[in-house]
């Protein structure tokens, strides 16, 4: 292998794969959540991490918004 290659007259290219890389992320999920994701793992064989990915996904694309309402204490 060369010591010293010469890269000056290469042209640069974008990655066209750079949008469908994943971010790595941490977040703090409860146990029943990840729980009911693994027991998804076992029935479909697709890893629970792809699985929470999936959802996140689809939730996004379709615009999905939590309806929540909290509950007042007297």
């Amino acid at each position: 292998m060369k010591e010293h290659y010469d890269f000056s007259k290469m042209k640069g290219k974008k990655n066209p794969y750079l949008k469908y890389l994943k971010q790595p992320v941490t977040m703090r999920i409860d146990c029943d959540s990840v729980e009911y994701f693994k027991s998804l793992t076992e029935e479909t064989g697709i890893p629970y991490q792809t699985l929470i990915n999936l959802y996140l996904r689809d939730c996004a694309i379709n615009h999905r918004k939590l309806q929540m309402q909290w509950s007042s204490q007297t």
